[in-house]
């Protein structure tokens, strides 16, 4: 695999609106990723519908198989005009980018997007087509590796309008500051953020319209191999470690049980580094030849709660495991976000008694929690995968 798709996106609602007016819609099939932007006339549940109304539509026909003509025209005669103010009820990006890397964009009132190649700003080659009276600039590019891609609503370019900006932020100064961040950042989910709580601080909070963010990054594969919990058989125990430690990437085990399974199949001593600890995160440990050694059901309790905070607040601050925590829970936080493309578990299903809930009798703790870890990174459009032992 020469790259992976990496994607995110994040909105922040207008000031006192329930409903963003923006909506995003990702699909992937065998042949493709579709990714389809869409911003509503106004704000609030009418901005909403339509938004959600442009994105459904389009993103069920190419789906289905119809051409970028026919969803554009379905839409175009679908959604209509403004008698008053002229314009669309709803804007529209839609980016259709192959297994293969081909990129289709096709573009409707909605800022020009930002295409960013080796650290510049890249200008593509586009072209007016005319459909229902309406005009739809497409382009097409073939993506490499390194490459970055932001759609963003008109939120983003007009914040700051009036209050810290005269003039609002600006497509060229939005573009200086994704340039940047695309440099110093791989992770697409971490720039979708930061461009929302940029553009947050510029409404001084209040955002004076939806706003929203789109980013696509070609990364280098990143591949982590988590090991965690014993097998429920002791006669897997050498197999699974075996094939645990020839796998390809990072690997990490997450349970006291599981690194003394690791030490004596390889003889590597353990290294518990006490200054790691804190009041709600036991300490990490150190073997050779594995890059984080932790402890099971705590830690990954809190690395669940660290995600799911960080995937869905919108507010100017830093997580704690975003700080220069040296924790096991922050340290792996950040690898899940950050640093994997793909995860593969190895989960051991003997069951620890300390690990029962009442409410849950036949599941342990940890492997629900694991669970709920697994559904967080695929929200992230990570590739997962689980073995159970």
């Amino acid at each position: 695999m020469d790259f992976f798709l990496d994607y995110a996106y994040d909105s922040i609602n207008k000031k006192n609106e329930e409903l963003c007016g923006d909506n995003v819609e990702i699909i992937e099939n065998e042949d493709n990723t579709i990714i389809i932007l869409a911003d509503g006339l106004g704000s609030g549940v009418k901005a909403n519908i339509l938004a959600t109304m442009t994105t459904k539509i389009a993103g069920t026909m190419l789906k289905g198989g119809a051409s970028i003509y026919e969803t554009i025209e379905t839409i175009a005669s679908t959604l209509p005009v403004c008698s008053v103010r002229k314009l669309a009820y709803s804007t529209f990006a839609i980016l259709k980018i192959s297994k293969t890397g081909k990129a289709h964009i096709v573009e409707y009132d909605n800022p020009p997007i930002f295409f960013i190649r080796n650290g510049r700003l890249v200008e593509l080659s586009k072209k007016e087509r005319v459909i229902h009276d309406k005009k739809i600039i497409e382009s097409e590019t073939q993506l490499k590796k390194g490459d970055t891609l932001i759609l963003v609503s008109d939120g983003a370019i007009h914040a700051g309008v009036g209050g810290v900006l005269n003039l609002g932020w600006k497509w060229e100064n939005v573009a200086e500051y994704v340039i940047k961040q695309s440099k110093i950042e791989k992770c697409a989910k971490v720039i979708s953020k930061r461009l929302i709580d940029t553009s947050n601080f510029l409404y001084n909070q209040e955002p004076g319209d939806d706003t929203s963010a789109v980013v696509i990054k070609m990364r280098q594969p990143e591949i982590l191999q988590v090991f965690s919990g014993p097998p429920k058989n002791k006669k897997d125990d050498c197999e699974l470690v075996q094939k645990f430690l020839q796998s390809k990437g990072k690997k990490i085990v997450c349970g006291g049980t599981a690194a003394n399974i690791i030490s004596r199949e390889t003889g590597e001593k353990i290294n518990v580094d006490f200054k790691t600890g804190t009041e709600d995160v036991p300490p990490i440990a150190k073997i050779e030849g594995l890059d984080l050694v932790t402890e099971g059901v705590l830690t990954l309790t809190k690395v669940l709660s660290n995600m799911e905070e960080y995937l869905v607040d919108t507010h100017l601050k830093e997580s704690a495991w975003n700080l220069k925590s040296k924790d096991g829970a922050s340290l792996l936080t950040k690898i899940f976000i950050e640093d994997c493309t793909h995860v593969n578990f190895y989960v051991g299903q003997a069951i620890n008694p300390a690990h029962q809930n009442p409410d849950l009798p036949n599941l342990g703790i940890k492997i629900q929690v694991i669970k709920n870890i697994v559904k967080q990174l695929e929200s992230m459009g990570k590739k997962v995968s689980i073995e159970y032992y």
